[in-house]
């Protein structure tokens, strides 16, 4: 083996690619520092740098080798190192790195193993602080966890020791460049066209909604798309632990919040920013996630004149989401009774949007359910759509129908007063007066 380079000005003088990658590096980011300002002229001069440093060192790589050690240099300058081809790779939805010899990725909801490595440790810690210095975030042994995001909205978590016991682990979970639209959702069969119908009335119509699912299941894309349907003249304030919505309206106030110096102190909590949002004059306020104690702050916003909010939470089906809503409800420490918060859940919340990410990778709107108001202490529940799985093809394929239930929500006035006449075979029935059973029919509890 060869003996480490301690000088890196002078070049390696045995080929060893790490070794001569860093030389490279080392060469071009010294000579750099007075570039110019464009990011393209910046590229240019830096590659124009780089061919003379490896000219340098007399050596005749081969001509594929020598493409694939330029891309690394120009990757690890402009870039974030060896996974700057999985970003790029559209095809790629999801980028795990567990150390620096373990890199996967999904891929059309499979996860498989990759060859791409990092040198070592601190090789994926450069990538980490490259990522979260611009967002003034910090990671450390006192603090070794950190959410953050890439410029394009792309969501980053990383960990690294002494919890991360086997290395510095980074999870980046990608943002396609092109907005998904309803349409597209459809035709991946990810939701029914009566579905999408049905959730632009009644967001337009200002019901508050909660979209829930497990990790990965596609939440916030889900969100983005639904958030579409909010009238451009709305003024519209997102709050989010790392900005990554990506609206298409011009009146959008992002906030987002602060982790603490290293002093501990200077933190904004998204409760803190929910609280801050009711005196910004919103007309929508989207909560990312809610993940705590500011869920009774989103319900309270909801029931105080602030309809059409927006918001997800992690659950596995909608009664599990209002489960979640009272536990998080209870973290705000206000020692309020159970039925009281359930009371709330019933008042603000009207729709749950249950987003699922079945066994073969596909993701799917599986239930819009209503929420109808209380009886006795228990939240009762109606599912207006729903996903029935009938089976599964020769290649692990999950084969199922989205479909309404027959059962029509409570709130259909307010859809018609909102300009919506939805046809009765929008939600699986023949009647001709659509909203005539609604006011009457016996309701289902789940």
């Amino acid at each position: 083996m060869t003996s480490p380079i301690q000088n890196q000005s002078q070049p390696p003088q045995n080929v060893d690619l790490e070794k001569l990658k860093a030389f490279l590096v080392s060469n071009v980011s010294q000579t750099f520092e007075n570039s110019p300002p464009s990011a393209t002229e910046r590229r240019e001069v830096a590659m124009q740098i780089l061919q003379n440093a490896y000219q340098r060192t007399n050596l005749k790589l081969a001509e594929t080798l020598r493409i694939q050690l330029f891309r690394d240099v120009m990757d690890d300058l402009f870039g974030f190192g060896p996974i700057q081809p999985l970003l790029d790779d559209i095809d790629v939805s999801e980028v795990m790195v567990n150390g620096p010899r373990d890199v996967y990725i999904e891929k059309k909801g499979k996860l498989i193993k990759t060859n791409v490595v990092f040198d070592n440790d601190n090789h994926v810690l450069q990538i980490i602080d490259k990522i979260i210095m611009p967002l003034g975030r910090r990671i450390d042994a006192d603090s070794p966890t950190v959410d953050a995001r890439l410029p394009d909205g792309s969501r980053v978590n990383a960990v690294i020791q002494p919890v991360a016991i086997d290395g510095p682990t980074v999870t980046i979970r990608k943002f396609t460049k092109d907005k998904l639209t309803i349409a597209q959702l459809i035709e991946f069969g990810s939701i029914s066209e009566s579905m999408a119908d049905f959730l632009r009335a009644c967001v337009v119509s200002r019901l508050n909604v909660v979209i829930s699912g497990g990790t990965g299941s596609g939440k916030t894309t889900l969100l983005n798309i639904v958030s579409s349907f909010i009238p451009s003249d709305e003024r519209i304030v997102t709050i989010e632990d790392a900005a990554e919505l990506q609206l298409h309206q011009d009146h959008v106030v992002r906030l987002e919040t602060k982790p603490p110096n290293v002093e501990g102190h200077g933190s904004v909590s998204i409760r803190e920013l929910v609280r801050n949002s009711l005196r910004m004059r919103p007309d929508r306020i989207i909560v990312g996630e809610v993940r705590g104690g500011e869920a009774l702050d989103m319900l309270q916003a909801m029931n105080t004149g602030h309809d059409g909010s927006l918001t997800t939470l992690h659950a596995n089906t909608p009664r599990d989401a209002l489960s979640r809503l009272e536990t998080m409800s209870l973290m705000a420490g206000l020692n309020m009774p159970l039925k009281v918060i359930r009371e709330q859940i019933a008042s603000a919340v009207d729709l749950i949007v249950q987003q699922s990410r079945l066994k073969d990778g596909s993701r799917k709107v599986t239930y819009i359910t209503e929420v109808a108001g209380m009886e006795g202490d228990t939240i009762v529940m109606t599912d207006i759509f729903k996903f029935e799985q009938t089976g599964v093809d020769g290649e692990g394929k999950i084969i199922g129908e989205l479909k309404p239930t027959g059962i029509r929500p409570l709130f259909g006035e307010r859809l018609k007063a909102a300009g919506f006449n939805l046809t009765p075979q929008t939600f699986g029935v023949g009647s001709t007066d659509l909203f005539a059973e609604s006011r009457s029919a016996p309701r289902r509890r789940r």
